[in-house]
């Protein structure tokens, strides 16, 4: 991507935001424009700091620490940052009144932020990696960026599958009429590319328990492939029209990274939740 190579700050997330602006010699353009050598790109984005951050007493679940790098186990439910309709009681707040002002990395030398390396869904529940240095934050960043780390999921999707195992590659685009939501396409002109390869674990008479590989990491990406296949997963209230009470059942399994600090290669796994059993074993 140009822009990221340019701007290093400038992440695959923001470039998703719809406040983000894109502009070519001048004009506004759409950030699939194409450019050649000469052009002039601006770019304009909003980031979100949270330096004012209410420290509030959350307990998490640490699956591992130390003193760069902190992994929790994220309950479902539990919103990663403030945001529109959800300002407290997310995992940034906890992480504040954990470390006070001493979780923080460096931002233009000026702005302070909490050292969230990656989000999930606030119904996906699992491994959760927070930078605690400036510099743990900005080599976790490169990684995830450059797709060096490994990320394993369980889900659990609705119908028989006639396959044991699958890969699904396509584009991910927002949808134009529901900003929320994204929609898998076929089109390689659209959106951004994605890749999710699941293995199915057990097959149920109406559901089955999958291991899903996460290539790339697209917002929704895996329930917005499943639902493509006509697989979506149980208790999704924005893929799935199969109304019932089941919470989302989506839990992040494991994350292999290299550490910021030693270079030695981790894996840090997160049991299978109560949740999933409560489905399967009834």
């Amino acid at each position: 991507m140009v822009c990221s190579s340019l701007a290093p700050d400038f992440s695959r997330t923001l470039s998703d935001d719809p406040e983000t602006r894109f502009f070519l010699n001048g004009r506004k353009v759409k950030k699939s424009k194409r450019v050649k050598k000469g052009d002039e790109i601006t770019l304009q984005w909003t980031e979100h700091f949270f330096d004012s951050l209410e420290p509030q007493d959350i307990p998490l679940k640490v699956l591992y620490e130390d003193d760069s790098i902190l992994v929790i186990d994220k309950e479902a439910g539990m919103v990663v940052h403030p945001g529109s309709g959800n300002w407290d009681r997310t995992v940034a707040n906890a992480l504040v009144y954990r470390y006070g002002d001493s979780f923080v990395a460096e931002h233009d030398q000026e702005k302070l932020r909490p050292g969230i390396v990656h989000r999930l869904d606030k119904d996906t529940s699992g491994v959760l990696l927070i930078a605690k240095t400036a510099k743990a934050l900005r080599e976790m960043n490169r990684q995830f960026k450059d797709r060096q780390t490994d990320k394993y999921y369980i889900a659990v999707a609705e119908g028989v599958f006639e396959t044991r195992r699958g890969s699904i590659r396509t584009s991910i685009v927002r949808d134009e009429r529901d900003r929320q939501k994204f929609s898998a396409s076929e089109d390689p002109d659209k959106g951004k590319k994605a890749r999710t390869d699941y293995l199915v674990l057990k097959q149920y008479e109406e559901v089955a328990l999958l291991r899903v590989h996460l290539f790339t990491g697209r917002t929704h990406q895996i329930r917005v492939h499943l639902q493509s296949i006509f697989h979506p997963i149980v208790g999704d209230s924005i893929y799935n029209r199969k109304k019932d009470d089941s919470p989302l059942l989506l839990h992040a399994l494991s994350l292999s990274f290299d550490h910021p600090e030693t270079k030695e290669r981790m894996k840090i796994t997160s049991p299978m939740p109560q949740r999933f059993k409560d489905k399967l074993l009834n």
